[in-house]
């Protein structure tokens, strides 16, 4: 794995190269010398991450507006607490 650091200049400047450098390894972006940001690729991050889906990641992505989503009704309706 290739560690790449770049400036938050460079970065502006070139972010092809950065995405470029993200497939090898993480890019450290730096403001004013010290570390800041992470580049990774998506499919880095998922394995850091554990790869965990939330549905409101799900609900976020492109097309997802339209996806068929059917419930299935509840069969037992909601009982009264026994609080005695």
């Amino acid at each position: 794995m290739t560690i790449t650091t770049l400036s938050s200049r460079e970065f502006n400047q070139d972010t092809g190269r950065a995405k470029k450098a993200a497939l090898v390894g993480p890019v450290f972006i730096t403001d004013r010398g010290q570390p800041a940001h992470v580049l990774l690729t998506f499919d880095e991050y998922r394995k850091i991450t554990g790869g965990r889906t939330k549905i409101a990641d799900l609900l976020a992505l492109p097309g997802s507006e339209d996806i068929e989503l059917e419930i299935a009704p509840l069969r037992d309706p909601a009982q009264a607490a026994d609080l005695s």
